[in-house]
């Protein structure tokens, strides 16, 4: 053999060489994908499915997630939307998908209780592709969504929205995601969405108290300001308005501005809302879908409901002046009279307040956090002293509860800590599925309200939320041991990080969201005389805060059940 074939040769089975090993790298690669409300760790296989299937009403937000790993490190992972197409020509665009990678959270020490914890990275915060203000991709920040490189021998994914158009023509439509990284690596994503025959209201059922982020963020900024380790707010106008819309997107209540919609005493000894604040409040409430807000807790201004009693009226007669030109017979005002009466004066407090406001008989409702039954007979009840009754998961009784409904009250629940017994508690290392089954609980209770504490951003027992989840009870860990709880009062993260000021959101807060969705179809049959029919599909995955199903796939069949069930009920 020559020298030249014998380069010739060498040069093939070298080409031959490096061809194989570049195919073994790429199928190393591994991407997968899954619609159901799970969290996925670092350190856990992706999913087996290469192909993604989920249903949705018109005026929905769907979501599923692709995941990557690699036993080499991949660089510059970016995602990219397909259009899906469906029946005669059409179109959910591309740019009706918002796009989030799953930043990881290394935990160490897992939440009080958590018996199945494991040291891991756990995804929660979602870093935006783009500024959800302006639109524009996000190209310079401390944390990028994309381009991504995947470190070796990580499990990494993102996170998909897809919002249904109001007026999105039913049946099926199928599109492809393709993830894909710099040095050729590729993976294509089906994605089959089924559009239902119905449309979720625009404005939410459930109502929702979950505080204010903007007022919490605003704090929080100013004391590391103080501090000198990050500036403080250039522009909180446009703060408030991100931390509003990101909400309302996630169908949960938005907080007006601090000093909105406020009385104001008159000469005369009267109280009126000025016709400019009422007129503010209107359009704040349309433009954020709002069915429901927090007025001032009249304890707080006025010393004794019994001696100040025709001045505590004439305060509630202005909000009930200022409601009726308000002229949103759906929205709810309430004042969150007292948060969790655990003693005997707490119950004498509320008994005076509540029956003073009661007996008003205003618009303004009362609302105290605690359950339906007397905590301890020595104090009395608060009979008679409460509108909104807000139990906690735990401390539900519905037997007693189903008595104070029966009588026109209403009640909420909500959750903290880990209290009582095991409930679908909301902290970062419990399921995924958590933030979804309370509101099928709710539901089958008739709970009409959820509430959740802190503003979403109980930020200020960590330096950096983004890398550390000991967000309660760190400040007071001894040896590494004591009541931890990652995540606690949290449900959003700050956006300077992500480039831009206000709020980002979590996988949580998105789970959160498809269980009020969830809830939205329960009322529809409710309204249309058929909730016997929705009661026999909701029970067996509710069984009560302590039992429900822990399998997701189970909630995903059950709602498709109630789709049908809607889709098959003539309109009025």
């Amino acid at each position: 053999m020559t020298c030249r074939a014998k380069a010739f040769r060498i040069g093939v089975l070298c080409l031959l060489g490096f061809t194989l090993l570049a195919c073994q790298a790429r199928a190393e690669w591994q991407v997968g994908a899954t619609a159901d409300t799970v969290r996925v760790l670092r350190s856990d296989p992706v999913p087996a499915a290469k192909a993604v299937a989920m249903a949705a009403a018109r005026n929905e937000t769907r979501s599923f997630q692709v995941f990557t790993r690699s036993d080499a490190p991949v660089a510059g992972v970016r995602l990219a939307a397909g259009d899906l197409r469906g029946p005669d020509g059409a179109v959910i665009p591309a740019g009706a998908c918002e796009l989030f990678r799953e930043h990881l959270i290394d935990l160490v020490v897992g939440t009080y209780r958590n018996d199945k914890f494991k040291p891991d990275g756990y995804p929660d915060p979602l870093i935006p592709a783009k500024n959800p203000m302006t639109g524009r991709p996000i190209e310079k920040a401390r944390l990028l969504a994309m381009p991504f490189d995947l470190p070796a021998g990580e499990t990494h994914g993102f996170w998909i929205d897809v919002n249904v158009p109001a007026d999105a023509k039913p049946g099926q439509y199928r599109g492809t995601f393709r993830l894909a990284g710099a040095g050729g690596q590729a993976a294509e994503v089906p994605v089959t969405l089924t559009v239902w025959n119905f449309a979720l209201p625009r404005v939410a059922s459930m109502q929702t108290e979950f505080g204010s982020p903007a007022g919490r963020i605003r704090g929080y900024y100013k004391e590391r300001a103080k501090a000198g380790t990050e500036p403080d707010w250039s522009d909180w106008p446009a703060v408030e308005a991100q931390c509003a819309e990101l909400v309302t997107r996630h169908r949960i209540n938005a907080t007006p501005p601090s000093g909105t919609f406020l009385p104001r005493e008159q000469g005369d000894g009267s109280y009126a809302v000025p016709a400019d604040q009422v007129a503010a409040m209107r359009a704040f409430v349309d433009r954020y879908q709002v069915n429901a807000f927090c007025v001032p807790n009249p304890s707080s201004l006025f010393k004794d409901p019994e001696k100040g009693r025709e001045k505590l009226r004439a305060w509630l007669k202005a909000y009930d002046k200022a409601a009726a030109e308000l002229d949103r017979p759906g929205v709810l005002l309430f004042t969150y009279l007292k948060d969790e009466p655990n003693d005997e004066e707490a119950y004498r407090f509320v008994q005076q307040w509540g029956k003073a406001i009661r007996d008003a008989k205003s618009v303004v409702k009362v609302l105290v956090v605690e359950q339906t039954w007397t905590q301890d007979p020595k104090w009395g009840d608060l009979y008679g002293a409460v509108d909104i009754w807000c139990p906690l998961f735990s401390l539900h009784k519905q037997e007693n509860a189903a008595t104070r409904q029966a009588l026109g009250e209403l009640v909420w629940t909500y959750t903290a800590l880990c209290q009582g017994q095991p409930t679908p508690w909301w902290h970062i290392d419990w399921p995924l599925l958590n933030y979804r089954v309370p509101a099928w609980t709710a539901w089958r209770y008739r709970m009409r309200g959820l509430l959740y504490w802190g503003g979403m951003t109980f930020w200020k027992e960590v330096e950096d939320p983004w890398l550390d989840g000991r967000t309660y009870g760190h400040a007071h860990l001894k040896n590494g041991k004591g009541p931890l709880y990652n995540g606690e009062g949290t449900l959003v993260y700050p956006a300077r990080a992500a480039g831009y000021d206000g709020i980002v959101a979590s996988l949580r807060l998105k789970a959160l969201r498809d269980s009020i969705n969830d809830y939205e179809y329960m009322m529809i049959l409710e309204k249309a005389g058929l909730a016997a029919e929705a009661q026999r599909i909701v029970e067996p995955l509710a069984g009560s805060f302590f039992e429900w199903e822990k399998n997701p796939a189970a909630y995903e069949a059950a709602r498709a059940r109630l789709a049908a069930l809607i889709v098959a009920t003539p309109a009025k």
